[in-house]
């Protein structure tokens, strides 16, 4: 093996390239996969969340709802307050001790990424929502619209653009902490690594390697995601798509005024 501290990372990438190909691959399925079940948990959290008691709605379903959401509040505080590490060993070995399931790797590796990520984007679904004029919702009633209706075609099209930013964050987070689930047996980037640098003992260069390509996966994500939010807000400047031939494509036609239209009369 080289001496100088170059030549090692050289010399490890060319025997054990592909055991860290393998794993950043492992890590971008497992962050990937998680994150979009995650938002999709979220989604759906965010909007049981802000479903509204009206005064004239019947008792059963104020019971209903207030249970529903008080089940709901308790699995966000609970995997929002808890470290993932803790999650996955709970729920790895928790389920196959007590309700004898025993999960395949990449079950488990998605299963713990999602609840994880679907208690943070709740609360981040929540917040884009509040964030929305009320009178938004209150148009869309007005037009006979129910709840779902209004979630889905007025208020979360618009809370989307407010929440990209956090979903990509999340991206991010489930990049770097898929190395929580080697606890578990996930062979992913951490794993890898740790095995490289075990049978080499070359742990500073091969956690180097690692770090290198962490950065290189985030950095990537963040500037996609970045480029996707430039493209959901559209052009600085547009003209209004209209069909009548007579109607200004910039605005709406402005009429003189009576006191220019007496000056040219006269």
């Amino acid at each position: 093996m080289p001496s100088d501290f170059f030549g090692r990372i050289v010399y490890i990438l060319q025997r054990n390239g592909a055991s860290f190909a393998r794993g950043a691959g492992v890590t971008m399925v497992i962050a990937l996969v998680g994150t979009l079940i995650g938002c999709i948990i979220g989604f759906a959290v965010g909007i049981v969340q802000t479903i509204p008691v009206e005064k004239h709605d019947n008792m059963v379903k104020k019971v209903l709802l207030w249970i529903v959401k008080a089940l709901l509040n308790v699995y966000v505080e609970v995997f929002r307050g808890t470290p993932m590490m803790a999650q996955a060993m709970f729920i790895y070995f928790g389920s196959a001790a007590v309700f004898n399931i025993n999960m395949s790797m990449w079950f488990a590796a998605f299963f713990i990424v999602s609840i994880n990520t679907g208690a943070y984007m709740a609360e981040t679904v929540r917040g884009g929502i509040l964030s929305i004029d009320p009178g938004q919702t209150e148009g869309a009633k007005a037009i006979g619209m129910n709840h779902f209706q209004t979630m889905t075609s007025v208020i979360l099209p618009q809370a989307l653009r407010n929440i990209m930013p956090q979903i990509g964050n999340n991206l991010i987070i489930n990049i770097k902490d898929t190395c929580v689930l080697s606890i578990i047996g996930t062979v992913e980037l951490f794993y890898a690594t740790k095995g490289v640098a075990g049978a080499l003992y070359t742990y500073f260069e091969a956690f180097a390697i690692a770090m290198v390509i962490y950065f290189i996966l985030t950095f990537t994500c963040s500037r996609i995601l970045r480029f996707w939010e430039k493209k959901m807000d559209g052009p600085d400047n547009y003209d209004l798509a209209t069909t009548d031939t007579l109607a200004h494509t910039s605005g709406l036609y402005r009429y003189p005024d009576d006191k220019n239209k007496n000056k040219e009369e006269a």
